[in-house]
């Protein structure tokens, strides 16, 4: 009898266990949405503005960025000070604050920076942003000497022992980092590294999610050797709710994928003021309309996007409201005040809670600079004098304006103006259609004659249609172009950028880091991300040289020069516009939200404000 009970007592425990992880719980301290899942919480994978805000909030760097500020610093953190830079700028000595810990209670050291920055270099991660600890001195060699290593084990399948010599491989990779890589815990609250050559902004990379520390004594119990590739690999296990161990503000108590997560204070986090909201729920909605529903009925404080298709009336309702209050925004105004700290200075209107926020990104064109297309016929796209002309036949404002219609900018520079301090982009090409017609006439194509017709590449998503139609019409009414428009999925369209089987494309970038490098390191000859083929050597020159200066405004004006090559002599791109990014919050009651230009957020700063008697 008690044989035939088990398999319907386990049955019944399971259903229990089931609906009592499902129950609801009460409503977080903050609740904001998502509508797009996050994807990780382990910080060598982040990439999506989602997972990286989790993942500040979950784990914290050596240094931070100031989202409280406008002078767009950087600030101590795991650090207890900046780090100590040699004389030649190639050596960074990071102390640590004493008495750190993680949050599980146990002690965080230096080498744990050590344990994640290793984990982070090797191929078998494939972290996404390895490439930022390719400039400590011996990373790159390292990483492809195991990546070599590994290749060789994986093609000699019939080799016996493999257990053992996947182990072997292991340590010679460890001691090949030990004796060649220059990341050192010189002790428990001392980080020493060693870049190959200086690196101004370094200390950005530092700031990074890449870059943050992981617990090793709790990621190694799910850390072993697969004897068929020799890979080292992470069980997921590690990062799940209640197992996971951080260092940041918060930590991670319920994920339903695409669904919900709900993070906790940290009770051992170094700073006991945060978090000011102790409890926070991110909620998964993928349909834009319902987002707005959940806005508008109360049950989240802010939704990180807006991508409903009457967006631009909401803006456009909310413009409505300022005009109304034209007197006390222009007060506000004089007394210093940004746009987010006037709206939260005015009368409570449900018009006033759709914002457009600056974003640390970049429509463009991509053009393709190959001397030849892919039928083997000259293109003439390979000629400055053509990029030129097409650039300055646009009438940018018009294609934001009456196409994208929710006040982002027109660009002129690759670089958005004022997101980076001590930076200023070039102003890039005018709309100029008289001078891009005899830019076009020195080419060779008179009023268009003779120019074959234009390939457009664009994909079927974002509204990306009404802008190739827009930019179509003008080409072919102010340059005599004949263009045609060729709507693709986003897989095709990719092989055809990374293929150059393209004449003209859409295109967009979003910076990473805190310096212009962000942007343009990827129009240099031998980037990944140079989808337009471009190369000019005078290019790379000036970005090598800017790299090896010391002095800020030495390397910033070199990076500007660099630049200007970009947006107003070889166009190998199009600057369109800047993007926003549009959000749904009350401004009188969300406080802490940041202004910061690149759009980094700070989740434990956020708390709602409950409203007066």
């Amino acid at each position: 009898m008690p044989r035939v009970l088990a398999p319907i007592v386990l049955l019944i425990v399971a259903v229990v266990a089931s609906v009592w992880s499902d129950r609801p719980l009460p409503r977080a301290d903050l609740v904001i949405v998502e509508r797009a899942e996050v994807n990780t919480v382990d910080p060598h994978q982040a990439s999506w503005n989602q997972d990286l805000r989790v993942a500040r909030a979950l784990f914290e760097g050596l240094l931070a960025e100031d989202t409280t500020s406008a002078d767009q610093r950087l600030l101590p953190a795991v650090a207890r000070a900046m780090p100590e830079v040699s004389s030649d700028g190639r050596v960074y000595t990071f102390l640590l604050r004493p008495g750190l810990k993680w949050s599980d209670g146990s002690p965080l050291t230096a080498r744990d920076f050590v344990y994640a920055w290793r984990r982070g270099m090797l191929p078998e991660t494939a972290a996404d942003y390895s490439n930022m600890f390719m400039h400590i001195r011996g990373a790159e060699l390292f990483a492809a000497r195991r990546a070599e290593a590994l290749a060789k084990f994986a093609a000699d399948p019939a080799a016996t022992d493999r257990s053992s010599r996947a182990e072997e491989l292991w340590r010679e990779a460890l001691a090949d980092f030990e004796a060649n890589v220059g990341v050192r815990a010189v002790d428990d609250l001392t980080l020493r590294v060693e870049l190959d050559s200086p690196l101004p902004h370094f200390p950005s990379f530092v700031a990074f999610p890449a870059l943050f520390p992981l617990c090793e004594a709790s990621l190694s119990r799910y850390e072993s050797l697969d004897p068929r590739t020799g890979r080292r690999v992470w069980s997921n296990a590690w990062a799940r709710p209640g197992v996971l161990v951080g260092n940041g503000p918060y930590r991670l108590t319920l994920w339903r994928f695409k669904r919900d997560m709900r993070l906790e204070r940290n009770e051992h986090y170094r700073d006991a003021s945060l978090p000011r909201s102790p409890t926070l729920s991110i909620l998964n909605i993928a349909d834009a309309n319902s987002m707005v529903l959940a806005f508008r009925t109360g049950a989240v404080d802010w939704t990180t996007d807006v991508a409903v298709p009457y967006r631009a009336e909401m803006l456009d309702r909310r413009r409505e409201f300022w005009n109304e209050q034209a007197a006390r925004v222009a007060e506000l105004s004089r007394n210093g005040l940004s746009p987010a700290a006037i709206a939260s200075a005015l009368p409570p209107d449900p018009r006033n809670t759709i914002h457009a926020f600056p974003s640390f990104g970049t429509s463009f064109l991509n053009l393709n600079c190959s001397p030849l297309l892919p039928n083997g016929r000259p293109n003439p796209l390979a000629d400055a004098k053509v990029r030129r002309a097409l650039a300055m036949a646009l009438n940018k404002r018009e294609i934001t304006e009456q196409i994208r219609r929710i006040g982002e900018p027109a660009a002129g520079s690759l670089v958005p103006p004022g997101s980076l301090a001590g930076y200023t982009p070039p102003a890039g090409l005018p709309y100029d259609p008289e001078r891009a017609r005899r830019e076009l006439a020195e080419a060779g194509y008179p009023g268009g004659a003779g120019f074959p017709p234009m390939e457009f590449l664009f994909r079927r998503d974002g509204g990306q249609d009404l802008l190739a139609q827009a930019i179509a019409r003008q080409w072919e009414r102010k340059l005599g172009i004949r263009v045609l428009l060729l709507q693709v999925e986003s897989r095709v369209f990719g092989e055809r950028l990374k293929s150059a089987k393209y004449m003209v494309s859409t295109a967009s970038w979003f910076g990473d880091y805190g310096d212009a490098t962000t942007f343009l390191d990827i129009s240099l000859s031998g980037s990944n991300n140079n989808d337009r083929k471009y190369q000019n050597p005078r290019y790379d020159e000036l970005l090598a040289r800017a790299a090896g200066l010391a002095d800020p405004a030495e390397r910033a004006a070199a990076l500007s020069e660099a630049e200007r090559m970009l947006v107003e002599t070889d166009l190998p791109l199009i600057p369109l516009f800047h993007f926003v990014q549009v959000y749904l919050f009350d401004p009188t009651r969300l406080e802490g939200l940041s202004e910061h230009p690149r759009q980094i957020h700070t989740l434990a700063r956020l708390k709602r404000r409950e409203p007066a008697p």
